[in-house]
């Protein structure tokens, strides 16, 4: 982890919950990031946001989340404003990095939700990082951030509650776990592994590498990639 602390001024893990799995059509309901540094835990956001008028929350979202239309039309900020809060944690970063837990679904609503606002910048100087894809290295299926959280033997510092802070928090704690396993994780920036089966879901993003990761633990996905590239 040391490396990344040092290759990086600002490392942010972030998460969404949405309201489906649609890019572009669905729309964030609470957005969450924390920063990270050499001692943990830096700075954090977390927002609830309101929906477009006339939509609504589908059910199995709110079974999901615990979040009901009610709640986001009482809590929930507009969406410029949640735009706000994410981008100052990347002011003044001149190497930033960018980790979710399973990234491209997360980064593809991102770039749909920043764009109205002009924010797109802050995406442009960023690294990426792909806790999933790591994940999927270390162990076999399942691989639900669940998984990652019990296999780690984090489940009394982290919890998958399907809320945006928690998440990415249980994300952050997971990084450091994996780090400490195997130092590895420069290896994999801006690498996204996906199943073959159903390739690449929504926006590829034009400065990462995808490549189609094994089902079952095989070699390190960089050293496949290395073979194809």
């Amino acid at each position: 982890m040391e490396d990344l602390l040092e290759q990086f001024d600002r490392i942010v893990i972030f998460d969404t919950e949405t309201t489906g799995i649609e890019f572009g059509r669905d729309e964030i309901i609470e957005l969450g990031a924390v920063c990270l540094g050499t001692e943990g835990e830096t700075d954090s956001m977390n927002c609830l946001l309101r929906l477009t008028d006339g939509r609504v929350l589908p059910p199995f979202i709110t079974e999901l989340t615990g979040i009901t239309d009610a709640q986001l039309a009482a809590e929930g900020v507009e969406k410029e404003e949640a735009s706000r809060q994410f981008c100052r944690l990347l002011d003044g970063a001149e190497r930033p990095l960018l980790v979710a837990y399973n990234a491209q679904f997360d980064l593809n609503f991102l770039y749909y939700f920043l764009r109205p606002f002009q924010r797109l910048d802050v995406l442009k100087a960023a690294r990426f990082l792909d806790a999933l894809t790591v994940y999927r290295d270390r162990r076999d299926y399942p691989h639900k951030l669940c998984n990652a959280i019990a296999a780690y033997g984090l489940e009394d510092q982290a919890v998958n509650s399907h809320r945006a802070v928690d998440d990415a928090r249980a994300a952050a704690m997971l990084l450091f776990a994996m780090a400490a396993e195997k130092n590895d994780l420069l290896q994999y920036l801006d690498l996204f592994g996906y199943n073959a089966r159903y390739g690449v879901s929504g926006r590829k993003i034009s400065s990462v590498t995808y490549r189609a990761q094994p089902y079952q633990r095989t070699r390190p996905l960089y050293e496949l990639s290395a073979d194809t590239l």
